[in-house]
């Protein structure tokens, strides 16, 4: 059950927001064989000046098409898995048009007890949902 953030800045239409964020939904489906409904993404836009993504030492450049993700999910995946990952969500930005150098993404990891899917419950918890299997 990961929770995405997306943040890109502003002029994309609903359309291409959509896009980027279903071809992200299909990769960690496809990479971590999640439901399909467990579908929870918050796409922000921001106004020029409100993202910044410069190089890291890397040797290349962002533009101002930058898709800052942000994924937090259970903890437990191998670093191999995690990999796969981050390369199928790049594949498949592509595929929307989001080149590699302005795909950043963050991993955060935490355990069953870090979340509630509502009421003031944590139900993996109390045992409401299955604690998913990595």
């Amino acid at each position: 059950m990961p929770l995405v953030r997306i943040d890109v800045n502003a002029g994309r239409g609903p359309e291409e927001l959509a896009a980027i964020s279903r071809s992200i939904h299909d990769a960690i489906l496809t990479e971590y064989g999640i439901p399909e409904r467990d579908y929870f993404h918050i796409v922000t836009e921001h106004s020029e000046g409100q993202i910044y993504a410069q190089d890291a030492g890397l040797g290349f450049e962002r533009t101002s098409n930058v898709v800052m993700i942000q994924i937090f999910t259970q903890e437990g995946r191998s670093g191999e898995a995690k990999q796969s990952l981050f390369a199928a969500i790049a594949d498949r930005l592509g595929g929307v048009g989001v080149a590699g150098e302005d795909v950043f993404l963050g991993y955060v990891e935490n355990t069953a007890s870090d979340w509630s899917f509502g009421f003031g419950r944590a139900q993996y918890v109390t045992g409401e949902l299955a604690v998913p299997s990595k």
